[in-house]
């Protein structure tokens, strides 16, 4: 489940960037080339939709990352999710070789 989400928050990221690069805060980004139209209110609706838009991408990438930040670390039970195992490298449980021993001539 939580790979899934990070699939879902990777895409909407994709796509809040794209629907932020698009927009301009002077009004000469994708809505420039709707300046015959204003007369009849389409370069408003274009900035209305994507500000609309970023907002409504903003919330449910805001929200799938606590629902993956919660499908994550579901289970761990008080653990930080991390285990000491993985930072502590194994001790050896065989005894060393002894030391060959040279009878004196």
């Amino acid at each position: 489940m939580g790979y899934v989400l990070l699939v879902l928050i990777l895409i909407i990221s994709i796509l809040l960037g794209a629907v932020i690069l698009v927009q301009n805060p002077k009004g000469t980004g994708l809505a420039a080339g709707f300046e015959s139209a204003g007369k009849i209110g389409g370069v408003q609706r274009t900035t209305d939709f994507l500000e609309k838009a970023t907002w409504y991408l903003t919330a449910a990438l805001f929200v799938l990352c606590i629902a993956a930040t919660g499908a994550f670390s579901a289970g761990t039970g008080g653990d930080n999710g991390f285990s000491e195992d993985e930072f502590v490298p194994p001790v050896p449980t065989e005894a060393p070789a002894p030391a060959p021993t040279n009878p004196v001539q």
